[in-house]
């Protein structure tokens, strides 16, 4: 388990450039992004309530849901659908709420929930909505382009540094949206 790839943009756009390292900053999210804070910076989230709390601080998603997605079709990088963070060798979506991350010498981070899809993925790809935003055998609704997490404590990372898990004590509770 490893940090594929690092990402930030100083606005609110749909895709994040690839860096040399992010530096996350505890309680704040990656110092330079748009979505740092400690209320909550997602322009949509801002207008309900722009007190709330951030618990979208850091965008992760797994490398491996890019291979799949070039099985069906769709070419996406690291950075295409806005994550700080790429990994690899850790399937994301199987987590648990408060399963912490340690990236790095010395950053942790926090699983908070999923990301929404929404229609800007289609506006990036046409049809990449219904790939990541289908509903399962028994109707549950699955959802696909990311983790969202919070920096617990904070560091730099790099692409290459290793990744390593802290699964929270049971009872699991499963990622939900945030």
């Amino acid at each position: 388990m490893r940090v594929n790839s690092v990402h930030l943009d100083t606005k609110h756009r749909f895709s994040k450039p690839a860096v040399p390292e992010v530096r996350l900053i505890e309680g704040v999210g990656v110092e330079g992004d748009a979505h740092s804070g400690a209320t909550v910076q997602h322009l949509h989230l801002v207008r309900k309530d722009a007190s709330a709390p951030n618990l979208r601080q850091v965008h992760l998603i797994q490398s491996e849901l890019f291979e799949e997605l070039a099985g069906a079709g769709y070419a996406v990088q690291p950075g295409d659908l806005g994550e700080n963070i790429t990994t690899t060798g850790v399937d994301l979506f199987a987590l648990p709420t408060g399963t912490t991350l340690h990236l790095g010498d010395t950053a942790v981070l926090t699983l908070t929930g999923l990301r929404n899809p929404c229609r800007q993925i289609d506006k990036f790809r046409t049809g990449l909505l219904k790939q990541v935003l289908h509903k399962a055998p028994g109707g549950t609704v699955v959802r696909r382009v990311g983790v969202m997490s919070v920096v617990t404590t904070g560091g730099t990372v790099r692409p290459g540094d290793p990744l390593r898990l802290v699964i929270p004590a049971e009872p699991h509770k499963p990622l939900g949206l945030v």
